[in-house]
């Protein structure tokens, strides 16, 4: 299907984004602001496997817009396009559940890049075959692999594509510390050229969403000078 949402309020930048994705393939609805985005979302019929959301725009930002996207879909991938460099502006973003960001001004080149590699991780995990055991429980935790579901003591636990691909990844290596890099790798792929801050910030994300104290993590904790492990350990 490859479809994709472009939000983006100047015409001229949305036209270009429009082109350029048009060329290698992709179906592209277009809309001047996150409120008209929000209508075409609500009433399309198809759907959509990513949203290209610029951040500054009149009446509701692209922030706003995430949160309520998020809120109707955990499976769809968010771009967020930021004129600023800012590091907190990047962070705000994956915070409320964007799976990447890309800065203004940016190339064709980059662009496709970013949105092909976004496209490929929620294709495969649409496609996913289904595993010989359809769950792995850790502790108090559950993980459904034929629902992609996690549960923590039976109550269920709101993960994105990216959060329940990393989740997943911890799962299946209990116990291991696993650096950013074998992260970056696993869930974004080998061709993704963004910044290693992103699975920093998802660890974040994830720790608010299953640790009893996020500030104290004893489940998805720090390995210093290595990156992150699932403890099991008492």
């Amino acid at each position: 299907m490859k479809r994709i949402l472009i939000v983006e309020d100047e015409t001229a930048i949305r036209e270009f984004e429009a082109i350029n994705l048009k060329r290698v393939g992709y179906e592209t609805v277009e809309a001047g602001s996150a409120e008209e985005a929000l209508q075409i979302y609500d009433t399309d019929a198809i759907g959509f496997d990513i949203a290209l959301l610029d951040v500054m725009m009149p009446g509701m930002d692209g922030f706003a817009l995430c949160k309520e996207l998020r809120k109707k879909s955990q499976s769809l991938g968010i771009i967020m396009l930021t004129a600023k460099s800012q590091e907190m502006d990047k962070i705000s973003g994956l915070m409320i559940g964007a799976d990447d960001y890309i800065t203004k001004p940016f190339s064709p080149t980059e662009l496709l890049a970013r949105v092909d590699s976004l496209y490929r991780r929620v294709e495969l995990q649409s496609l996913k075959p289904q595993q010989s055991a359809d769950e792995i429980t850790l502790g108090e935790f559950t993980l459904n692999l034929r629902r992609r579901t996690l549960t923590k003591n039976g109550a269920d636990i709101e993960l994105t594509q990216v959060e329940f691909q990393i989740i997943e990844y911890f799962f299946t290596n209990p116990d291991t510390a696993l650096s950013r890099n074998d992260i970056l790798e696993k869930v974004w792929g080998a061709s993704y050229y963004g910044e290693e801050k992103i699975v920093d910030v998802n660890i974040r994300r994830l720790r608010m969403k299953i640790e009893d104290d996020a500030s104290a993590p004893k489940y998805l904790v720090t390995v210093w000078g290595m990156g992150y492990k699932w403890n099991t350990l008492s």
